[in-house]
């Protein structure tokens, strides 16, 4: 899940301070908390953007095979908002709407 904000930092007293999650990932723009404890997969991001000047998605998606997804989603009809790229990152992704209209990032780590 993805929360467009324009302060990344408001999250921490919620979701770290208060529920206990870990800071993930912090690159300023998206701070990212979770936890690496197995009974407790969960991630929450909080972006002013979606990186690379892109609109900040309403969900992420991780895959195995983001090559094949992307193929997929191009047979499948589904429009690509954002192309196929590798970011500076880490991760290699693309964008596209779910068909009820979400702003889907569909991505696998590099």
């Amino acid at each position: 899940m993805n929360v467009n904000t324009p302060d990344v930092a408001l999250a921490k007293i919620f979701y770290q301070d208060i529920l206990g999650l870990e800071q993930l990932m912090d690159h300023g723009w998206i701070r990212t908390y979770g936890s690496h404890e197995t009974s407790m997969n969960i991630q929450i991001s909080f972006a002013s953007q979606g990186g690379s000047g892109t609109t900040t998605p309403d969900l992420s998606i991780e895959v195995d095979d983001v090559d094949e997804a992307f193929k997929r989603i191009k047979k499948a009809g589904f429009p690509i908002i954002y192309e196929l790229t590798n970011e500076p990152w880490g991760v290699r992704r693309f964008y596209t709407r779910d068909p009820f209209g979400n702003l889907i990032n569909i991505l696998s780590h590099l």
